[in-house]
């Protein structure tokens, strides 16, 4: 990520994360949670490689990207059970990346506005934010079950209205190419980071401001 190529913060009024990949380490549930869903709905476990290309969507669109789904063939039934494992019973740890909650923290005691903008549910997001304690510091959240999903711009549009920001002055972050076409939809300036579920060189093809190698460097040209 190259200092010249980014704008000022100053200019920037809201920051919106994404929160899987971008805030949270939390592929390793993710994959193993839906491959558990499957299994108890007596069907193969899809690859895990599968699993990670469509984090970052709504569930319901995630699952029906998977081998073997149609929306009239056990959906509602793989999204109760793939929740029941990621919420109650599956303890692979999804702790925050290192830096990310004093990255937060640093950004809101400076003034910024924060927002995050997620595939997760919001019993999810919920549950996330108040284990993490990264609740106070975000003024507004989506989940892709309140709107549509990623890549539609519909999440974006609707935390821009709630917080009186416009596009230009807005700065989405996140480690998905869904989570750069959400902010090519809504006008908004994207930064990517390279250490969640997508290379680099794939989220660089959308041309986001730049790619952060790790959430130091990301806090280094979000701080400076």
């Amino acid at each position: 990520m190259t200092r010249h190529a980014m704008p000022e913060l100053q200019a920037i009024e809201l920051v919106v994360f994404d929160w899987d990949g971008t805030l949270m380490d939390s592929e390793g549930r993710i994959v193993a949670s839906m491959q558990a869903a499957f299994t108890d709905m007596g069907r193969p476990p899809p690859p895990s490689a599968a699993v990670r290309e469509v984090i970052g969507l709504g569930l319901e669109e995630a699952i029906l990207r998977l081998p073997g789904v149609s929306a009239d063939q056990g959906l509602s039934e793989i999204i109760a059970r793939y929740r029941h494992h990621f919420l109650v019973t599956n303890t692979i740890p999804t702790p925050l990346f290192e830096g990310a909650k004093a990255l937060v923290e640093a950004l809101h005691q400076r003034g910024q506005l924060l927002a995050v903008a997620t595939g997760k549910s919001r019993k999810g997001l919920d549950q996330a934010l108040d284990q993490t304690g990264l609740r106070p510091w975000f003024h507004a959240t989506r989940c892709a079950e309140e709107t549509a999903s990623k890549p539609h711009p519909g999440m974006l549009h609707e935390l821009m209205d709630e917080l009186g920001v416009k596009p230009a002055d807005t700065l989405m972050i996140g480690d998905t190419d869904y989570d750069l076409l959400m902010a090519q939809n809504a006008g908004v300036r994207a930064l990517a980071v390279g250490y969640g579920t997508q290379s680099p060189a794939r989220l660089l093809e959308h041309k986001p401001l730049g790619c952060a190698s790790s959430i130091a460097l990301l806090s280094e040209w979000l701080l400076r």
